[in-house]
This record gives C-alpha cells, sequence and structure tokens, in this order.
C-alpha cells in the first residue's frame, strides 16, 4: 500500500531513493529530499508491506504527475512492486494523466505494455 512521506521516514527514503542511477551523490539525494519535503507540487509515497520496500515520487500539476523517481528494495525486485505503485497512483491521480520522465521511462513503458498486455488476455478469454 502507498503512504505518504513523513520526515519519520527520511533515512529509509534516502536509501530507497539512493537506488536511482541519478541519486547516488549524497548532496543531490539531500538536495531532492529537501524538495520533496518543501515543494508542494512534488509528492513522495512509500511502499509499505511488512517493511517499507519501494518508493515513488511525482511531481503534480493540474493535468499532469510526473513520475521522478522509482526505486525498490533490491532484495523485492521482480515481484511486481513497481506495478503496483504505478497501478495505485493511477487511482490516487485519476484525473490527471500519468507520465514518466526521462528517469522513469524505461520501467514505465514496460509497466504499460504488460497492463495492455494483461487487458487484451481478458478480453480475448472473455470472448471465447
Amino acid at each position: 500500500m502507498l503512504i505518504r512521506f513523513k520526515k519519520t521516514f527520511e533515512k529509509i527514503a534516502m536509501g530507497l531513493m539512493s537506488f536511482m542511477p541519478n541519486e547516488k551523490d549524497i548532496k543531490k539525494l539531500q538536495h531532492t529530499m529537501k524538495e520533496y519535503e518543501e515543494n508542494p507540487d512534488w509528492q513522495l509515497f512509500l511502499w509499505k508491506e511488512e517493511d517499507i520496500i519501494g518508493l515513488i515520487g511525482v511531481a503534480a500539476s493540474d493535468e499532469v504527475v510526473e513520475i521522478q523517481h522509482i526505486s525498490v528494495n533490491p532484495s523485492h525486485r521482480q515481484e511486481g512492486i513497481g506495478k503496483k505503485m504505478i497501478k495505485e497512483l493511477r487511482s490516487i491521480y485519476s484525473n490527471q494523466e500519468l507520465k514518466p520522465n526521462q528517469n522513469t521511462s524505461a520501467f514505465f513503458d514496460k509497466c504499460d505494455f504488460e497492463v495492455d498486455e494483461i487487458v487484451d488476455k481478458e478480453i480475448n478469454e472473455s470472448d471465447i
């Protein structure tokens, strides 16, 4: 389940954020975290199951929600967590277009393809 970032989760969020290739530098990472805390258009969400294992950050406007960061703890990758985060974001921001930035586009495109594939399969099976 997605939960909104709180200052008490800062160390966990920074750890997850540091898996993003453009957030390896500590000063850049600290600047990014500060932006999520202070900019009302930037929202950071954490994925919580038993523990917090994922993170997704967006910049939201009236019409578009841009996915800026997405990260999953390496020991929980390949379990569909990233796809679940995007799916839940779609329900949170149902009136806005959800789109990736250059750092998240490859993952976003992969998720859209797989979601479309599942929908197509369900439609074809219902026609039988």
